[in-house]
């Protein structure tokens, strides 16, 4: 059954080009780092993000954290690549390091 939750991330991730796995949704983020992650994506002007809300699909959880070897949600992809959690992406926001990254 997790080889199947793999395969669904993978389909997640390389079908979308941001994929953001959080808690909450863009709309109500049920914790402060799944908000910062969705106020950055708005500023570099990421608008076509596939959002999941892990709350609402908590299978997902574990798989997750084995495909993208990372603990903590959120957790963001990038055109099938992971990218990191908040504090990644705050940095990378920072240095325009992000912006950059969803242009090319």
């Amino acid at each position: 059954m997790t080889t199947d939750l793999k395969q669904v991330i993978h389909e997640q991730v390389t079908g979308n080009r941001v994929a953001l796995y959080m808690k909450g949704t863009p709309q109500l983020p049920s914790c402060g780092y799944s908000a910062n992650a969705i106020r950055i994506l708005q500023a570099v002007g990421a608008t076509d993000a596939a959002c999941i809300n892990m709350i609402q699909y908590p299978e997902l959880t574990a798989p997750l954290r084995e495909y993208a070897n990372w603990p903590t949600l959120p957790a963001l992809f990038i055109k099938g690549e992971f990218i990191g959690g908040s504090d990644i992406m705050t940095e990378m926001h920072q240095s325009g390091e992000l912006k950059k990254l969803l242009e090319e």
